[in-house]
C-alpha cells in the first residue's frame, strides 16, 4: 500500500521512488486539480511530495491530513536533483513522521508541525 503520492510536477522515473511505498499522480490521473490531489491523498492517508507551493499554503490553511513534503530546489539537472533528494531522503522520512510539512532545500531541511 502506497505511503506517498508524488505530484505530476516531479520526475516520474526515479529509482528512490520506484517501490510500493510510492504512487505517482501520472499513474492515477495527471489532469487532476490540486484540490482533487489533496482530497485523494487525504482519503487514502498519503503524504504528498511536490514542488508546488500551493500544497504548502493549503497545509497552513487546512492542516493535516494530508502531510506535505515540499521540494524547494528550483530547476536543477535531473542528476543533481536525484543526488540531493537521495542524500537527504532518510532524514525527510524521519521528519515527516512527526511533522505535517517538510520543506526540502539544497542546503537544509525545515520541518513544521
Amino acid at each position: 500500500m502506497p505511503k506517498y503520492l508524488i505530484d505530476v510536477n516531479l520526475p516520474y522515473y526515479f529509482s528512490l521512488w520506484n517501490t510500493p511505498d510510492f504512487i505517482h499522480q501520472r499513474d492515477i490521473d495527471d489532469t487532476w486539480t490540486d484540490d482533487r490531489i489533496w482530497q485523494y491523498a487525504k482519503a487514502n492517508n498519503l503524504i504528498i511530495i511536490t514542488k508546488d507551493k500551493d500544497f504548502s499554503i493549503k497545509q497552513f490553511t487546512s492542516g493535516a491530513p494530508p502531510k506535505v513534503i515540499h521540494i524547494k530546489l528550483g530547476n536543477l539537472r535531473l542528476n543533481v536533483f536525484f543526488q540531493l533528494i537521495s542524500s537527504c531522503w532518510n532524514d525527510v522520512e524521519a521528519l515527516i513522521e512527526t511533522h505535517n510539512l517538510v520543506n526540502v532545500y539544497q542546503n537544509k531541511l525545515e520541518a513544521i508541525i
